[in-house]
């Protein structure tokens, strides 16, 4: 019989709160630091996350924060809970990690955390992991995506190549929720406003609306599920990108929470993956 092996501990890092800032009415940003952040690195990737620990460590608790000894030695109901959150920058120098955090009056959890956050609250976080940052040898760039997608968007917009032609599509509630993009170049930023109107219905069709460059395009569509499968079959089966030059998730689904959509995601992705092989096998 197989010797079972152990799974390689993870890295807990611990992150206090330096500054709070509303961004807009429903972005908050949190500036961490601290001697907890002392073993994080990313590897640069402009979609780099980490997955955040709740409840947040209370005074006394003890550092760092050991998960999977919780989860051996507790009942399930006190294991913490993880939320998925984009890393808007991290400086090494500083060792300053920044997030931006959604938030939506008193309904979540991270986001009700961050909306009541102050200097000198500690919170507990895993990774970071990611894989996409904008290729070099794009001729042009496509970046798509709702609120929760914004921060790598913004991320990615920062570091394009510079004299590359980028098209970046962001669906916000309402004006108010715009922020300022540092946009080098040819970058022409597409800001869409739904109001009351389901999310990705404005996205959708501006995307599908735009007049593709030519040359080869690199692509990042992120966001609520129903919309990026939207956008990946366009993407994959009508215009035929190859996969390899797409980068496309779905950070959530409406009408579950991170819990629910994390446990049924990898289903979702299989049955998306089916039906586009499907369309792109000639027929006969």
């Amino acid at each position: 019989m197989a010797e079972r092996q152990e799974r390689p501990k993870r890295t807990v890092h611990t992150g206090r709160v330096e500054a709070v800032e509303q961004l807009t009415p429903h972005m908050v940003r949190i500036v961490f630091g601290g001697d907890g952040l002392s073993e994080f690195a990313t590897g640069g990737h402009t979609d780099s996350y980490v997955k955040l620990l709740f409840p947040p460590p209370a005074p006394g608790d003890p550092e760092p924060l050991d998960p999977d000894r919780i989860r051996a030695e507790r009942p399930r109901e006190e294991w913490p809970v993880t939320r998925t959150y984009t890393v808007r920058s991290w400086d090494p120098v500083s060792r300053r990690l920044t997030i931006d955090f959604v938030h939506h009056g008193g309904t979540g959890l991270a986001g009700v955390w961050a909306a009541g956050a102050e200097p000198g609250d500690r919170l507990c976080l895993l990774g970071p992991g990611g894989g996409y940052s904008p290729a070099p040898d794009a001729d042009w760039h496509l970046l798509a995506g709702d609120e929760s997608a914004l921060p790598a968007i913004a991320a990615a917009v920062e570091q394009l190549p510079a004299g590359r032609t980028a098209h970046v599509f962001v669906e916000v509630s309402g004006a108010e929720e715009e922020q300022k993009l540092d946009a080098p170049g040819d970058v022409r930023v597409h800001w869409l406003h739904r109001g009351d109107r389901p999310v990705g219905s404005v996205l959708v069709p501006a995307v599908r609306a735009l007049d593709l460059p030519g040359g080869t395009v690199h692509a990042f569509v992120h966001g609520e599920a129903g919309f990026v499968r939207e956008l990946r079959r366009l993407l994959r089966v009508e215009y035929a990108l190859p996969k390899e030059r797409l980068s496309i998730s779905g950070y959530w689904r409406l009408g579950r929470d991170e819990d629910g959509w994390q446990a049924s995601k990898a289903e979702w992705n299989r049955s998306v993956e089916a039906e586009e092989e499907a369309d792109l096998t000639p027929s006969g």
